[in-house]
């Protein structure tokens, strides 16, 4: 007998009832993501994309973090082999969510499971997490759809607006918008310090790395922020690994 769990209050398990659930769990994120894209829109615009280009970088991308270092750096004039590194470097962490997803949800078809994996984000990933026995559930597939959905339409929408508010707003507050970049990383920081303080050691290392690269060693802004990343990228595997074991 199929089990029936007890996290909702109902149920129905059909394709309405599931999508609807979806829209629930992804609407917080689609209001989360509106002023951050926003931010990023008007960021791209006064870097000097125009209003497409900044458009279908979310709609290709959809990686806010990356996506708005990206702008700070075309408008710093990086390279671009540096700036697909740097962001190569920065999503790696998508791939051990998409095979955590994969995983969680290996009762799908590969049809559903690698769309479905291209959309992760980490807002995403975390409300997908915290609802894992939707995968085991009847239509399952179109609860994560419509969660990643609702996310992404809210990502692509602000991303637009902010575009379009980026050629009417004027140059000292369009300019001011890119503190958006450090706010958001900071946001992501800041808890995670909370709850490792050698996070905030890793953080800080990296920072002094990428001031050393850049400043004294002057090398190009793109490079010092990959270096930067990786060598602090070991640094936390080895004071992560000494937490592991104490």
């Amino acid at each position: 007998m199929e089990q029936v769990h007890s996290y909702s209050s109902t149920n129905d398990f059909s394709r309405k009832s599931v999508i609807k659930r979806g829209a629930v769990a992804g609407f917080p994120i689609f209001l989360g993501y509106l002023p951050i894209a926003i931010a990023y829109g008007v960021l791209a615009k006064e870097s000097g994309l125009s209003t497409f280009e900044t458009t279908m970088m979310s709609v290709l991308v959809f990686a806010g973090a990356a996506q708005l270092m990206t702008a700070g750096m075309f408008a710093a004039g990086t390279m671009f082999i540096e700036i697909v590194i740097a962001t190569f470097v920065l999503n790696f962490r998508h791939f051990i969510m998409s095979m955590s997803f994969m995983n969680t949800t290996k009762r799908f078809p590969l049809k559903w499971r690698f769309p479905l994996s291209l959309g992760l984000t980490d807002e995403t990933f975390a409300v997908s997490s915290l609802h894992k026995e939707e995968a085991e559930q009847k239509n399952g597939t179109y609860f994560y759809a419509t969660l990643i959905l609702m996310a992404y339409i809210g990502w692509i929408f602000g991303s637009l607006a902010g575009a379009l508010l980026g050629d009417v707003l004027p140059e000292t507050l369009s300019t001011s918008m890119g503190i958006a970049l450090y706010a958001m990383f900071i946001g992501l920081l800041v808890p995670s310090i909370k709850k490792e303080w050698r996070i905030g050691l890793i953080a800080a290392f990296s920072m002094v790395l990428n001031y050393v690269f850049n400043v004294i060693w002057s090398i190009s802004s793109g490079w010092s922020i990959v270096l930067a990343t990786v060598v602090g990228s070991f640094l936390g595997v080895i004071l992560l690994k000494e937490e592991e074991n104490s």
